[in-house]
């Protein structure tokens, strides 16, 4: 599985909030800082915002900080924040909307393995927190 620079990107901006502790910055700042580009990145952090990730500041000081402590942000619910489903197969992801049709499903012996890598993908990015990546 490749992740998109927009996770690469978003989750470098959120480290930077982390170690920021409670202080706020300008997207400006932060894209400067992190090396990533303006216009990509505001729209990197408006989808994190409007997930309840990030609080902004409007105004003259304004900018964006985190809403929540780094240890209760966990990598994996950024990083499906901003790729959507984390399923490595399109039988395994769960859309209501768009489900897939598989003409294997009932037969499909390789169902299990690809089940078994999205668990375990989502076991390990589920376990590590904003503050696990600034210690």
């Amino acid at each position: 599985m490749k992740f998109s620079t927009k996770s690469q990107y978003g989750l470098r901006a959120m480290v930077f909030l982390a170690r920021a502790k409670g202080k706020i910055f300008s997207l400006r700042t932060i894209s400067e800082a992190e090396g990533i580009p303006f216009d990509y990145l505001e729209k990197i952090i408006s989808r994190l915002e409007k997930a309840g990730f990030l609080k902004a500041k409007r105004g003259v000081n304004g900018g964006y900080f985190l809403a929540f402590k780094p240890e209760k942000i966990r990598v994996g619910e950024i990083i499906k924040t901003l790729e959507g489903s984390m399923a490595p197969v399109k039988c395994l992801i769960e859309n209501k909307e768009k489900r897939y049709s598989c003409p294997k499903e009932k037969s499909c012996q390789t169902k299990k393995v690809w089940a078994k890598i999205q668990d375990s993908l989502n076991s390990t990015l589920n376990s590590i927190t904003l503050a696990d990546l600034i210690k």
